[in-house]
């Protein structure tokens, strides 16, 4: 397999630690996100919408977007399942999922932030406002989904899952940019249970052939 990511892009980093739970390997192909790799017309014959991840399995087959990608493995790959098969548990999982991937991320990724600084002229403490504001407002109803119905140290029992997958890259990217977290501690104590476990590290920003300082 072939995976194309950037090290920060909390999208790839989601796939990434699917894959490493998973223990799947792919050839990692770093698409510089600050430079606008992504937008070259080499990369959007893979992406059309022009960004990352990408993964082109072994028959050549190209998938974007990365709840896909990480279904797609989960049907592949079922014996280190990360979606549930039984319905509630497999909604509650894809509710936290969700709320994290359409609510939270879209409107506080790299070229929302980049067009509201370049082309709005907004200034860099309202982009930081606005960031936070979204954040806190997406976190408080994963704090809430996961009072009422999580369990264990895990977003969902004991074992991750795709909540899990989401959850991190999201509170990562949260206190990158000084966001207060201490109102979800449900929350963080999920984040800090997972940034222990070995899969979770393999797949860090840090960690990947393209981090930059």
């Amino acid at each position: 397999m072939q995976l194309y990511s950037f090290f920060n892009s909390s999208t790839s980093y989601r796939v990434r630690i699917a894959l490493a739970l998973k223990g799947l390997a792919a050839n990692y192909h770093g698409v510089n996100l600050r430079a606008g790799e992504q937008r070259s017309a080499q990369h959007r014959e893979l992406s059309p919408v022009g960004g990352v991840p990408v993964l082109v399995d072994d028959e050549g087959s190209t998938l974007t977007q990365s709840l896909t990608i990480i279904d797609y493995l989960d049907a592949c790959y079922p014996e280190v399942p990360l979606i549930p098969r039984e319905p509630l548990p497999r909604a509650r999982v894809l509710e936290v999922a969700n709320l994290i991937a359409c609510d939270i991320h879209p409107i506080n990724n790299l070229r929302v932030l980049s067009y509201l600084q370049q082309t709005l002229s907004v200034s860099a403490e309202q982009k930081t406002a606005w960031y936070a504001h979204w954040v806190a407002e997406g976190l408080a109803a994963v704090e809430e989904l996961l009072r009422r119905h999580g369990t264990g140290p895990y977003c969902f029992g004991e074992t991750p899952n795709l909540a899990d997958c989401c959850l991190v890259p999201q509170v990562a990217n949260a206190e990158r940019m000084g966001c207060d977290l201490s109102a979800y501690p449900r929350v963080f104590a999920v984040y800090r249970h997972c940034q222990s476990q070995p899969a979770f590290q393999q797949a860090a920003p840090g960690q990947q052939p393209d981090f930059i300082q």
